[in-house]
């Protein structure tokens, strides 16, 4: 049985006003992101986890590194966030503005269009399912199988589009529904657990954008 621990990175300089970046600006955490990783390290600090894997992009790898606390940390590569290709860097607002009907079309089919120049959610879906695939089989190789084989959790660090999509491979979801069914926050808990020895589209959802290390007496859901 393999426990996979999902978050997304902190925030940087290029998160507000929001806009799609993706894999081409590879901008650092800034000290609002600092911290956000610093409550998650804090919450989940007890736990011994069996590997750290993050996206190379330095915002996700400065995730990893603030809750690892000096553990080794990996990179992979399909982790990476979704190639938003001509829309790289442009906020929502200049996208609606510039773009509408473009951008209407690929909201509406976000699996099978791809970004201009970039990638399509399918795209994204099957670097990702090759790395549950291949997460799956190192950890039937060092732990065994089996719904009783309990071992040390996998902690992934990656991005908004990239998680989503992630999550509807590993739970059979549609991946055309990623962006309206599934929610990212920035240094969020989501858990998944992988039990039967089915394949990468076998898990079961445990916790999804869990925030509360975030808040401070907020309302939980805004």
């Amino acid at each position: 049985m393999l426990i996979l621990v999902l978050t997304r990175h902190g925030l940087t300089d290029r998160s507000v006003p929001e806009q799609h970046l993706g894999q081409r600006i590879d901008v650092p955490l800034n000290a609002d992101g600092r911290r956000q990783a610093e409550a998650l390290a804090t919450r989940i600090g007890g736990i011994e986890f069996d590997r750290i894997v993050a996206s190379p992009l330095v915002r996700a790898r400065e995730t990893a590194e603030v809750v690892a606390h000096g553990r080794p940390i990996e990179t992979d590569p399909r982790l990476m966030e979704m190639d938003y290709g001509d829309w790289e860097g442009l906020t929502y607002e200049t996208l609606q503005r510039d773009h509408a009907e473009q951008r209407r079309r690929w909201a509406a089919s976000p699996d099978v269009l791809e970004c201009p120049g970039g990638e399509s959610g399918y795209d994204v879906a099957e670097r990702v399912g090759e790395f549950l695939v291949d997460l799956l089989a190192d950890h039937v190789d060092r732990h065994g199988g089996g719904a009783t084989a309990a071992q040390a959790p996998v902690l992934a660090v990656g991005h908004s589009s990239t998680n989503r999509i992630l999550a509807c491979v590993a739970l059979g979801l549609p991946i055309r529904e990623y962006r309206q069914r599934l929610v990212q926050g920035q240094a969020n808990l989501t858990v998944l657990r992988f039990e039967h020895g089915d394949g990468p589209s076998d898990a079961r959802l445990l916790l999804l954008n869990d925030l509360a290390h975030l808040r401070s007496g907020a309302v939980p859901w805004e």
